[in-house]
């Protein structure tokens, strides 16, 4: 062991991972500003639907590694929510807004018929 080893603190890398953990919570609570969500907007809107019926479908693993589950009622009730949204805002959207939801109900509707129930 080098001369200068003993007197090096000793690093436990979960411990600094929990302690890194508790100095985001307290700046959290200290600055709530810090953390904030981004401003709300079209594009976040058709993304976070998209995300919940790519995850009711089974898209994205579980917990643990295991294979996502699959629940196609709540993913049709994303899909027809996204369907209804582009119906209700056509005609009033920018070109890039009517291309994420374009894409984003063909994606869900190639995920839905290419999913089978569990």
């Amino acid at each position: 062991m080098p001369e200068n080893a003993e007197n090096e603190p000793q690093i436990d890398s979960d411990e600094g991972v929990k302690t890194e953990a508790k100095l985001r919570e307290q700046d959290a609570v200290a600055d709530p500003q810090a953390f904030a969500p981004p401003p709300a907007g079209f594009e976040s809107l058709v993304t976070m639907l998209f995300t919940q019926a790519m995850a009711a479908l089974g898209q994205f693993p579980g917990p643990e590694g295991q294979v996502g589950e699959v629940n196609k009622p709540l993913a049709k009730y994303f899909i027809d929510t996204v369907d209804l949204l582009g119906e209700k805002t056509k005609g009033n959207l920018s070109e890039a807004e009517a291309q994420i939801l374009s894409q984003s109900l063909h994606a869900m509707r190639m995920a839905y018929v290419s999913t089978k129930a569990k």
